[in-house]
């Protein structure tokens, strides 16, 4: 394939779909996971319907497409050098972005996504990226000396983000500004134990 046919990443591809997930998350604020539509979709992006449809086939998966680049751009893993700050800046980024709409919809959506292959693979798939992303925290604080080696960073960040993952979706109790920290210092006491 010659250099002027080959697709430049970045290019129209790009931004069709920038502006397809850009429009899902105005609609998603604006109106929950239920005021999506693909037909409303397409009109503020600009784009067809059936070029939605091609790409992604269902709502669920367009919506859970532009849940998911949400969160990744608003959920960074802090580095500060110490594990108690860095777990709780990461929690406390975490219990916010529940309580915004985007955020919320993710939670309900991943819980709420079937388990056809194709939605089970991006469920896994972002669960294992944001794990293997926030489980850096654990890691450098073994090597730092902060925890003990037999630390399993996985089920550590699991213990921490669980609850707030749990009463976002399943007890929709509003989540405590203090709750963050009372988590983290438990887990860190029990890693330490």
């Amino acid at each position: 394939m010659s250099e002027t046919t080959r697709r430049r990443p970045g290019g129209r591809s790009a931004r069709v779909r920038r502006a397809v997930l850009d429009a899902t998350l105005e609609l998603v604020n604006a109106h929950g996971l239920d005021g999506v539509t693909v037909a409303e979709v397409a009109e503020r992006a600009g784009v067809h319907e059936t070029s939605i449809y091609r790409r992604w086939r269902t709502r669920e998966n367009l919506t859970l497409d532009a849940l998911l680049a949400s969160a990744d751009e608003q959920l960074p893993v802090p580095d500060t050098g110490a594990v108690r700050e860095d777990l709780l800046r990461y929690a406390t980024a975490l219990a916010a972005y529940l309580t915004t709409p985007p955020g919320n919809a993710l939670d309900r959506a991943l819980a709420a996504a079937g388990d056809d292959p194709a939605t089970a693979h991006t469920r896994s798939e972002y669960w294992n990226t944001r794990a293997a992303l926030s489980t850096q925290i654990f890691t450098r604080a073994v090597d730092r000396g902060e925890l003990p080696p037999q630390v399993d960073p996985r089920l550590a960040i699991e213990m921490l983000v669980a609850p707030l993952h749990f009463k976002a979706v399943f007890t929709r109790e509003p989540l405590d500004p203090a709750l963050p920290a009372q988590l983290v210092d438990l887990v860190l006491r029990g890693l330490a134990a």
